[in-house]
């Protein structure tokens, strides 16, 4: 019994504290890790409060962390103590390191954030949440790599400006939606990705960066707004995350008119007139490959069982297109011969 005892004690030690790769040894990396990620959102949130000339207190970045005031204030004693914040009187304060050290963090997560845009089929929704995990996983070295593989955006898809690699960022002056002059041109410059729920609502009313707006009525019940020939009525919790840069007078713009692909029935044909700003990076240059382009002929051969997805004919290949794909596709219909 002894022996069984003993041997049953050397495989669970093997497990538990083999090199590395041992139970203990992920234990305390996670836990490293945690603590990583915690300064460095700690970081990232004093810095947006710098910013934003608002005064950092333990409970407002317990909030914004999602954390107990206890372990925000072990985080801010460890970052004092490794210089990368100071107290001036009561007030929590960034020392040049420490803005030094958020800028980095700020960089990498902007970066990533054009990255998902540009070069994968994720939905808008989700680069927020991908970046915030992903950032920390970023070197100094990687992050540069990738603004390099980028073209060295300015911007990420929100309007938010990327600091440089020497981190300098200027950010650029600023008028809310709900302080717009009424009917006076704009265009919307900055979408605020957080929080989620009052980004998902500006993402279902098919909002941009670069929009042309121009606002109707703004009070504490509602704000209405016109943009691309749209009427659009919003809380003002939403408007107030739209920013907007005035313009001296509104572009002139051509009135595309159409229909969406998805409304081809089986047999029915039509012509390619524009693909929606919202087909990006990957799934865009997809579709450019295989031939949808302005002008090109695209049938529907059949829906399938369900009705979802499609399938189109297009110069001479079959795609299954998903209906969310297909509404974002313009077209005009031809005539059946």
């Amino acid at each position: 019994m002894n022996l069984i005892w003993f041997a049953t004690f050397l495989i669970a030690s093997w497990f538990l504290f083999r090199p590395e790769r041992g139970w203990f040894w992920q234990w305390q990396h996670g836990q490293k890790l945690t603590a990583k990620v915690l300064q460095e959102d700690a970081l990232k949130q004093i810095h947006q409060c710098e910013t934003h000339r608002d005064k950092p207190s333990v409970n407002s970045i317990a909030g914004a962390l999602k954390v107990s005031p206890d372990e925000v204030t072990k985080v801010i004693n460890n970052l004092v103590a490794h210089e990368l914040l100071q107290f001036e009187g009561s007030e929590i304060k960034l020392t040049t390191a420490g803005r030094e050290y958020a800028l980095r963090m700020i960089r990498a997560h902007r970066l990533y954030e054009r990255y998902l845009a540009d070069e994968t089929g994720y939905e808008e929704t989700e680069w927020h949440d991908r970046a915030e995990r992903f950032e920390h996983t970023l070197t100094t070295e990687s992050t540069n790599q990738l603004a390099a593989r980028l073209g060295n955006p300015t911007h990420d898809p929100h309007g938010d400006p990327i600091p440089t690699a020497s981190g300098h960022m200027i950010e650029p002056q600023r008028i809310l939606l709900t302080n717009l002059n009424l009917d006076k041109p704009a265009r919307i410059i900055h979408l605020e990705d957080e929080p989620e729920t009052v980004y998902a609502q500006i993402v279902a009313e098919g909002l941009h960066i670069g929009q042309v707006v121009r606002l109707i009525e703004s009070s504490p019940q509602r704000v209405k707004f016109w943009a691309d020939g749209d009427e659009h009525v919003v809380a003002p919790i939403v408007a107030a995350n739209i920013t907007v840069a005035e313009l001296s007078e509104a572009p002139q713009q051509v009135q595309v008119k159409g229909e969406a692909l998805s409304s081809l029935l089986p047999g029915e044909s039509g012509r390619v007139i524009q693909l929606s700003y919202r087909i990006r990076g990957a799934e865009r240059r997809r579709l450019m490959d295989l031939g949808v382009l302005p002008g090109t002929l695209v049938s529907n051969e059949m829906n399938s069982a369900a009705g979802d997805p499609s399938a189109y004919r297009i110069r001479d290949a079959m795609i299954a297109l998903r209906k969310s794909q297909a509404d974002m596709i313009l077209i005009t219909k031809e005539e059946t011969k």
